[in-house]
């Protein structure tokens, strides 16, 4: 084999629309290679007037002053001797070089040098296009091109290998799915520019040690891809516009000056994001430039334009089955791979069509990049920590039909359990909860290395070599730091750990610091009476027994004593009266009243580490703030602090691993710390610290569309994958009771859980979808499950069991949400229902549709026995309105132009908007508009209150206007910038807010 250089890989599947490298790790890590800060690098190439070529999306933001310089798809003009960009003409080998610099580029910027490669070509390319590939190679500087085959070991160089053959070695090395010596498996490659499908056979390994999979035929569409799917889009949104905006549509079919060409360019790129969204929503908008209004485009209308492209697909894919002598159910397999096999339509009509069920992954750009490793094997020569799990495969979605479970990892007590289909999160923005207990609570010593654990000097090298931009036209020089010219990887990062750092809080023996102001002993209890008034027997002076004295014990009173009793009599019915009144006051009193406003005061700063931090995280919960985040050895470090002081309590870093880390979730008594997942069946490790003392409570490997339920001391883990629930100790991970999913009379188990939440949860502090933060407050401790059947189930958390079942009530799509006493459901014939979770009887029709044209977009709600849909005719937001509907109360509808979502405010209504551009309307409980589509976005502090941020919370640091809002008045108190913070990091309660910014954590106080 090819020097290893250290075991440093680099797999490249150099696409038609979009570029994927994926660098591996000596420790046998991989992850996708950023260029620009993305996984994905369009291969768009733009000739600037001095002849430099730019990429990416550097090429696209350029191509829009000057779109006769650009051309997005070189790949698919290999044949073509010259491709004129400008007043100039390029070989197709000059901008296929100026990608695979790029790439080169990113991986001399991350690791230092440019590691032993392999690079992927279509099956159908012949001899003469593999040379203009090599000839990239070349003028890119890469080491030069060499192919593997069957006859002999590959020779030294950049290594060619065949798409198919790269995406085969996925699917069995990576997967882990079967396919016998012998056997067959068909790889359908659906990209943005081309279609390609070829089937392959398993020759077993040959006398080199290299998977032997063998090309029995190939074919497909040279002029079927994501790109063709745009087109017939753009046609089909083009019939509605040209009706309407005639002027406009004309502008974008026909434009005559620069302006025009880049309005048309940035049309296009609309509808293939909205096709993007398409795969995971059911509705997506597309922006019209010079056109107010946005269009809707739905799911439905892309299948249908989508059904005749695709049956060509389908065709095509049966008649390179068929040439290889075999019939669909020959296959061992059928593996989709490349960004538009996406698309759910497309896994259904192979599917129906062939017979075979296909795994298509969430991440479909990535398995033949990855797969491309397999041909330089990595030779291992350390164990893996024992804590942490093996690297898994992306998420992995198996078509309807496919009863046989995948392998996936152990299982709680050494039993192997099936990989997952769907993605984990914690429930609303939480992410998932691990597969297994263990009671391991000690906590990670950062100065300490244990077994397998990569020592610093091992770890990923700084960047010390900087590549030099080609000169283009013509062949460049290969960069200092490239092979050849800097021989071994070059020394480590500047400022990496040389050893063991000093101790942190925390880090050493005992306990760090618990909750400030937790009560050491018991409170004393005991009845208290009236003030003055012992609790226990009568006032001094007056007998246990008997009248007071000078009252006579029989007869009538005197006249003076009559005249006592009445003043007693009097002063008990004033008493009386103050008790009433006192009660009447308590009930009536606004529990929510508007706060107390002032201008953002930074209350403390608590430092990171010494490097700017890649992400950071935060969670509040009560009086405590938790920040996190990720270190150079891939642990999160995790800081417990006062949230009203900033005070540091305690730091540690995590036991598990991460490539990266999604988010930390505040939970009853401890924080969970929750790693990203690569798509739905890949596992990722939930670890779940103590509040007291950040030692390690529990952890347990989860997937990636998992939820965990929590409401006051229960949890339950909705486990998508093994179609079940788990109910779970939230402060031991302990397995406290398993319920299957309910199945349709087909076998159909899909399932949607819905958390009953409180009125006290709902009217504190929410995240920005409105869902509630606080789990203590949020403790009803049911859930509702909405079954295929059709059926509803109401489960106690604690226990597992059915509280209540009824029959017919709602799909798992429908939408619907429990509160408090009541489950509102929105039927599809157009009707809001609500049923008494007491009793699950025939429920309330509280509003009907006035015809089958208007669609409910969301439902929340939005006072006692009241709740709010926001409804729009078909997908046209420009004629949304919330429509707030009660028990025995008459409907109202308010207009709400623009809303896509909607978050309960107490007895009244947030109605936010995404497009054009961000803004929220506030209605109180009678409609009112207290907010009118400001500008921003608002997130609810409790049911009276409100921040409204003045942009978008990015993840990049800025300064963020934040402005309090009583929702009561609609008052508004402006309360400055929170100063070059991190918007997605902030969390929020009544009083303060934290967010990460450069190289710290940030607390400000801004009421109370």
């Amino acid at each position: 084999m090819a020097d290893q250089q250290d075991g440093f890989a680099l797999g490249v599947d150099l696409g038609t629309s979009n570029t994927v490298a994926v660098l591996r790790w000596p420790d046998g890590r991989t992850r996708p290679l950023l260029v620009d800060g993305q996984p994905i690098l369009p291969s768009g190439v733009y000739a600037d007037a001095d002849g430099h070529l730019h990429v990416g999306r550097d090429a696209q933001r350029l191509a829009q002053a000057d779109p006769d310089r650009y051309e997005p798809n070189p790949k698919r003009r290999i044949d073509e001797p010259e491709i004129l960009l400008g007043d100039r003409g390029h070989a197709p080998a000059e901008l296929l070089a100026a990608v695979l610099f790029a790439v080169a580029e990113a991986a001399v910027g991350a690791i230092g040098f440019l590691p032993p490669a392999v690079v992927t070509c279509p099956a159908t390319w012949d001899a003469d296009r593999r040379r203009v590939l090599a000839d990239a190679l070349a003028l890119a500087g890469w080491p030069s091109a060499a192919e593997h085959t069957m006859s002999g070991p590959t020779p030294s160089g950049t290594r060619l290998l065949r798409e198919p053959v790269a995406a085969a070695r996925y699917y069995t090395e990576v997967l882990r799915r079967p396919v016998p010596v012998g056997g067959t498996i068909a790889v359908f490659d659906f990209g943005g520019g081309t279609l390609d499908v070829a089937v392959l056979r398993n020759d077993g390994a040959d006398p080199w040690g290299d998977s032997g999979f063998t090309v029995v035929s190939c074919g497909g569409l040279d002029d079927l891809g994501g790109l063709d799917l745009d087109a017939a889009l753009v046609a089909l949104l083009g019939e509605r516009i040209a009706a309407e905006h005639p002027t406009e549509w004309a502008r974008l079919t026909h434009p005559e000056s620069t302006g025009q060409w880049r309005e048309r360019l940035r049309f296009t790129e609309n509808v293939r994001g909205a096709k993007e969204m398409l795969s995971r929503t059911t509705v997506a908008p597309v922006a019209v430039p010079g056109v107010e209004s946005v269009v809707t485009l739905s799911r439905e209308e892309l299948e249908r334009i989508a059904a005749p492209l695709l049956a060509r697909a389908v065709a095509e894919t049966r008649r390179v089955v068929a040439a290889a002598g075999l019939t669909p159910e020959q296959l061992a397999g059928l593996f989709l791979v490349g960004g538009s096999s996406r698309m759910p339509l497309v896994a259904r009509l192979l599917h129906a069509e062939l017979g075979v069920a296909p795994t298509v992954l969430e991440q479909p750009e990535l398995p033949v990049a990855e797969g491309a490793l397999t041909d330089l094997p990595l030779r291992r020569t350390r164990p893996t920590h024992p804590l942490v799990p093996p690297p898994a495969p992306a998420a992995m979605v198996v078509a309807a039909g496919d009863t046989s479970p995948p392998p996936g990892p152990p299982a709680p007590g050494g039993a192997a359990g099936p990989v997952g289909t769907l993605p984990v999160t914690l429930a609303s923005p939480h992410p998932g909860v691990p597969r297994h207990a263990d009671g391991d609570h000690r906590a990670a010593d950062p100065g300490a290395a244990g077994p397998g654990v990569v020592p610093p000097q091992a770890r990923e090298p700084g960047v010390t070599a900087t590549a030099a931009a080609p000169t283009w036209p013509g062949a460049p020089q290969p960069p200092a730091g490239w092979p050849g010219t800097a021989p071994g990887p070059p020394p480590g990062r500047p400022g990496a750990a040389s050893g063991t750092p000093p101790g942190r809080p925390g880090s050493g023996p005992g306990q760090p610091p618990g909750w400030p102001g937790a009560p050491q002993g018991s409170r004393a209890g005991g009845a208290a009476g009236w003030p003055g008034v012992p609790a226990n027997g009568p006032a001094p002076g007056v007998p246990a027994n008997g009248p007071a004295p000078g009252v006579p014990a029989d007869g009538p009173a005197t006249g003076g004593g009559r005249r006592r009793a009445l003043w007693i009599s009097l002063g008990a019915v004033a008493a009386l009266a103050g008790v009433g009144i006192a009660a009447l006051l308590w009930f009536t009193r606004d529990r929510h009243p508007e706060l107390d406003f002032h201008t953002l005061a930074e209350v403390r700063g608590i430092p990171a580490g010494a490097d700017r931090p890649a992400d950071m995280f935060t969670a509040i919960l009560g009086d405590r703030a938790y920040l996190a985040f990720p270190q150079d050895d891939d642990r999160l470090e995790v800081i417990a602090a006062d949230a009203t002081t900033g005070k540091e309590l305690w730091r540690w870093e995590s036991t598990a691993t991460a490539d990266r880390w999604a988010r930390i979730v505040a939970l009853p008594g401890g924080v969970a710390l929750v790693a990203d997942a690569a798509g739905t069946s890949t596992t990722r490790e939930l670890e779940v610290r103590d509040a007291d003392s950040g030692a390690r409570s529990w952890h347990r490997p989860v997937y990636g569309d998992d939820e965990l339920l929590v409401s006051g001391d229960a949890a339950v883990l909705v486990d998508k994958t093994g179609k079940r629930l788990v109910g779970l100790d939230p402060r031991t991970g302990a397995e406290k009771w398993v319920r299957a999913d309910p199945r349709d009379e087909y076998g159909t188990s899909r399932t949607s859980v819905h958390l009953v939440h409180s009125a006290k949860g709902m009217a504190g502090p929410g995240f920005v979808d409105g869902a509630p933060r606080d789990p203590e407050a949020d403790d009803t401790g049911r859930l509702v499950q909405v079954s295929a059947d059709r059926s509803v189930r109401l489960i106690d958390m604690a226990t597992g069991a059915v509280v209540r079942r009824r029959t017919n009530v709602a799909r798992p799509d429908d939408p619907a949400v429990a509160y408090a006493d009541r489950l509102y459901v929105a039927a599809d014939d157009g009707r809001l229902l609500s049923y008494d979770l007491g009793s699950l009887a025939e429920p309330r029709v509280l509003y009907t549709a006035p015809d089958d044209r208007r669609q409910t977009r969301d439902l929340v709600p939005c006072g006692e026995h009241r709740a709010c849909l926001l409804e729009m005719t078909g997908s046209d937001q420009s004629t949304a309105e919330v429509v707030a509907a009660a028990e025995g109360e008459k409907t109202e509808r308010w207009a709400a132009a623009g809303a896509d979502h909607l978050v309960p405010v107490g007895d009244g209504v947030l109605a936010t908007r995404t497009y054009p551009d961000p803004a929220v309307t506030l209605f109180g409980p009678d409609g009112k508009r207290l907010l009118d589509a400001r500008d921003g976005v608002a997130v609810r502090l409790d049911a009276g209150n409100l921040l409204v941020f003045a942009e978008p919370l990015g993840s990049g640091e800025d300064n963020r206007s934040v402005a309090g809002v009583g929702a009561a008045s609609g008052r508004v108190v402006e309360l400055g910038q929170l100063k070059g913070v991190r918007g997605t990091s902030c969390s929020w309660n009544t009083s303060v807010i934290v967010c990460g910014a450069q190289q710290g954590f940030v607390l400000y106080r801004f009421a109370g």
